[in-house]
């Protein structure tokens, strides 16, 4: 019995994978995190030849793909991205999300962060980060900040907490709405990510103030980040990581992992990767099991100060 097990063991290596592999992507098609997925998707296939095939499940906040994921048997044939939304704020934001992003994945690998940035316009007095402080503090609650989403509002929880300097937060639906109540001086300063912002920030609509990543971003070079500007501990992020139902075998995840760091580690893909908005980062499997255990107690204690009540 021994033997035999020992000899599965390397000729299931061997012989992985043998059919195509199921990519779930909890979000809809042509939404950013659909994007990345595919084109990573497709340079995984090629690594591993065999085909990758996309299955978008996307709804409620990604809580929809994400539990056909969890379900999904454990057999190294389904794999799925995941976000700091589904594998981590979700937890708290969702009476039952119907999956725990700890017990129920194995996280293969980081495509990358997603920094935000705080930005106001080039005619504002306000150069910086400390700058903003101050001025926050000096006048508590009377500088508005546009917020179109719940990783924008825990962004300027964030800074709340870490500066000590209150702002108020006005709810905009969507990116460009915000953008458009910037640039027609409804509000005064705005937080989202570089992605949205890039483009403005370069066409010079808007001023960059600073980056939520814990260092400056290949995304926006220049741009000093918030702890580079003396707020101490402040960092908060998007991600993006892979993940296998839990179960799935080791060996599998130790071939999708190996594939995985081949591919994410080439130029091209970084590259490529910077373009749709995602700042290149690797961590090992056992990295991101820390890296996730420590974002979702960061997306808890920030849900619960910010006073948001979980949807049923």
């Amino acid at each position: 019995m021994g033997l035999t097990f020992a000899a599965a063991v390397p000729a299931m290596a061997q012989s992985y994978p043998s059919k195509p592999i199921r990519l779930i992507v909890p979000y809809a098609v042509g939404q950013g995190t659909d994007i990345a997925a595919r084109y990573v998707g497709d340079q995984l296939a090629n690594e591993l030849k065999q085909a990758v095939v996309v299955d978008n499940r996307p709804g409620a906040g990604g809580n929809v793909g994400t539990q056909a994921a969890a379900r999904s048997a454990p057999d190294g044939y389904t794999i799925m991205i995941g976000t700091n939304a589904t594998h981590a704020a979700n937890s708290f934001l969702y009476a039952n999300p119907g999956f725990d992003p700890q017990a129920d994945f194995e996280p293969i690998a980081m495509a990358g962060i997603l920094p935000l940035v705080f930005v106001t316009k080039p005619s504002s007095s306000i150069g910086s980060m400390q700058d903003l402080v101050q001025a926050a503090k000096g006048k508590p609650d009377g500088l508005n900040i546009a917020v179109s989403t719940t990783t924008c509002r825990l962004a300027y929880e964030l800074f709340k907490s870490r500066s000590g300097a209150s702002m108020f937060p006005i709810d905009f639906k969507g990116s460009a709405q915000a953008l458009t109540g910037v640039l027609g001086d409804q509000v005064e300063f705005m937080v989202d990510t570089i992605t949205s912002l890039r483009t403005a920030v370069t066409n010079n609509q808007v001023k960059a103030l600073g980056v939520t990543s814990a260092q400056s971003s290949k995304l926006l070079p220049g741009v000093k980040s918030l702890a580079e500007q003396g707020i101490p501990g402040y960092e908060l992020v998007g991600w993006t990581v892979f993940y296998a139902p839990k179960g799935t075998p080791q060996e599998a995840l130790n071939v999708l992992a190996g594939a995985f760091d081949k591919v994410l580690a080439r130029s091209d893909v970084q590259e490529k990767l910077l373009q749709l908005g995602i700042d290149p980062q690797r961590k090992t499997m056992a990295e991101l099991k820390v890296f996730g255990q420590a974002e979702k107690e960061k997306w808890g204690q920030l849900i619960k100060v910010a006073g948001l009540k979980p949807a049923n």
